[in-house]
């Protein structure tokens, strides 16, 4: 087990070792939301809004973590959510977080904005998601999802709550840009964290060269630094329910949506095809003052039985994974927490975040008074708005 992983016990500790072990510009980009960060916290607190009632004298001997979506049998209830450049934080990090997703048998989603070739990543993990941000034009948006198909990818999902760049002033306050610019600041950054220097970014140059945004569009995009490169942000602010219709008639596989937050919008979705909802606000990186979407759990659940109803941003405990259950999710997907686990403890890191996790919910279970997460429901839970209870 690699140095200080030890006394890691719980997600929260990745951050606290991955602040140490990265960069500031790094970690600010990882860590941070938007403006004044309000989002970013009510992610979180949003599960403070719920207390257990838990049941008592139950056999819990013969429970299981153990549950299904779209058609997968997987070896807990969450997933590694998309994060765009993980290899600038840890050392070939889609490779590492893939491995370790498919050694312990839950969904990773890889992400469009990410530094490893999608092809990479597919074949250390035949069964990994891949995430896309659509581009501004139908001959490259068709384009991107022909190379995902040609790839081997089953499942697709599409990102919607990303149509402009967010306002990430805390990236620039901490010097962080995309692609990164060389500087004094980022020179210094650099020597006064050796282990990432050597052993994540000079690695990477050593043995496969400057990384480059590798999956946005069907070609390469532009390298993480330079001192006059600008990355291309397609204008993506035109599309619209059509573009989502006409991506349906072209994928073959599972399609899942991403980003919903309005019932209206989930509903518009399942008509237009998609197979599974992801609600998210984008881990509070885009609109600040955003519902959290365990608040709109319920509501899109109603509206949409006939597909599963997923949910990112702010989960961080086994507690919080069943109480997005209780409210009528059947999956989750955690992104902060695993990069970090990347970052300080490469892949046998991840495993043992995946380990915690799971760890904690099947715990949890016990003192719950279940034995599969099927049992789950609004009953075990107290608190919230009585409108949000499904």
């Amino acid at each position: 087990m690699p140095s200080g992983l030890e006394h890691i016990l719980c997600l929260d500790d990745f951050d606290k070792a991955a602040k140490q072990h990265l960069p500031k510009p790094i970690y600010a980009y990882i860590s941070g939301g938007v403006e004044r960060n309000h989002t970013l916290r009510a992610n979180a607190t949003s599960f403070e809004r719920y207390e257990f009632l838990p049941r008592v004298l139950i056999d819990i001997s013969k429970r299981t973590t153990s549950t299904s979506v779209l058609g997968m049998q997987y070896s807990a209830p969450f997933g590694i959510a998309p994060m765009g450049i993980c290899a600038l934080s840890a050392y070939r990090g889609d490779i590492v977080l893939a491995q370790a997703a498919e050694r312990e048998n839950i969904p990773m989603i890889m992400s469009g904005s990410s530094l490893i070739r999608m092809e990479e990543v597919i074949k250390v993990n035949p069964n990994a998601w891949f995430q896309a941000y659509l581009p501004g034009d139908e001959k490259n948006i068709l384009a991107l999802v022909e190379r995902v198909k040609v790839a081997g990818y089953r499942t697709l999902v599409i990102t919607v709550d990303a149509s402009i760049a967010a306002n990430r002033e805390h990236n620039i306050r901490a010097g962080f840009s995309t692609p990164m610019r060389p500087s004094l600041s980022l020179a210094w950054q650099g020597l006064t964290h050796p282990r990432w220097l050597f052993g994540t970014f000079l690695k990477t140059i050593a043995l496969h060269g400057m990384p480059h945004f590798e999956n946005n569009f069907a070609h390469r995009g532009a390298p993480i630094m330079s001192p006059n490169v600008s990355r291309d942000f397609s204008d993506r602010g035109h599309l619209n329910w059509s573009h989502l219709r006409m991506l349906r008639k072209q994928w073959p596989g599972q399609m899942v949506i991403k980003g919903i937050l309005d019932f209206r919008d989930a509903r518009l979705a399942v008509d237009s095809g998609v197979d599974g909802i992801i609600i998210s606000n984008h881990g509070g990186r885009q609109l600040d003052g955003t519902v959290a979407p365990l608040q709109v759990l319920p509501r899109i659940v109603r509206s949409c039985s006939e597909v599963p109803v997923m949910i990112d941003s702010g989960l961080r405990r086994g507690t919080d994974v069943l109480k997005a259950l209780a409210l009528g999710a059947k999956f989750v997907f955690l992104g902060r927490p695993f990069n970090y686990a990347s970052a300080v403890g490469g892949s046998v890191g991840v495993r043992k975040g995946i380990s915690l996790l799971r760890d904690e919910i099947s715990r949890d279970m016990a003192m719950l008074g279940i034995n599969h997460l099927s049992e789950l429901d609004a009953s075990f839970l107290l608190g919230g708005d009585s409108k949000d209870l499904p």
